[in-house]
């Protein structure tokens, strides 16, 4: 059985061009969405997924860019697709994973994913081996100078006449324009210098 599936990525494009399409590649059900974004919900994609369950099925698009949010999810996606058996079929690039150079095509675009994958993680770990050799260790800067973080836990222990603290960790973190765990972090830090 042939399902097809279609997409469009605003409200105001047409998807009769794809349905047509489909149609004449003898679809007997047509599945378009309307969505545009790499985290737009795609629910007729979903139902097009569930229909297409038995071995010999196709899954037939018009564009390999209608059906994947990213290469990523294009190769998952074929992934899937192959390990139960159902053929993804593109009519404009004619690719047809029923035929070796199909399944071929599929391949290259998994080993370009994934050489892609690690030129990133390379690209990370130089870029942190840099930074460390200029004495950098990453993370965040802090939110407090060593200054600040004086003057907060002063304010923190100043009581008032009847023996209460005079400022809330909300009035602290207010005062220095974070938030109160940031102040929490630094009094138990100071608390745990002062009991070492």
């Amino acid at each position: 059985m042939r399902i097809g599936y279609g997409r469009v990525s605003t409200t105001d494009q047409n998807s009769d061009g794809q349905h047509d399409a489909l149609t004449a590649a003898g679809c007997e059900q047509i599945f378009l969405d309307k969505a545009s974004g790499k985290l737009a919900a795609r629910p007729e994609l979903d139902k097009a997924l569930l229909v297409a369950t038995r071995p010999g099925d196709q899954l037939v698009v018009t564009k390999l860019d209608r059906l994947g949010r990213t290469l990523e999810h294009l190769i998952d996606l074929a992934a899937d697709l192959a390990e139960r058996k159902v053929d993804l079929v593109v009519l404009d690039q004619g690719i047809d994973t029923s035929t070796a150079v199909g399944r071929m095509f599929f391949q290259i675009l998994g080993a370009i994913a994934e050489f892609e994958h690690a030129l990133m993680s390379e690209r990370t770990r130089d870029g942190l081996a840099a930074a460390r050799a200029r004495g950098r260790t990453g993370g965040q800067k802090p939110k407090l100078g060593p200054r600040q973080v004086t003057l907060a836990r002063q304010m923190y222990a100043e009581l008032d006449e009847t023996g209460r603290r005079r400022y809330t960790v909300a009035q602290i973190a207010a005062e220095f324009g974070v938030t109160r765990p940031t102040i929490y972090r630094h009094l138990t830090a100071a608390a745990e210098k002062t009991s070492a």
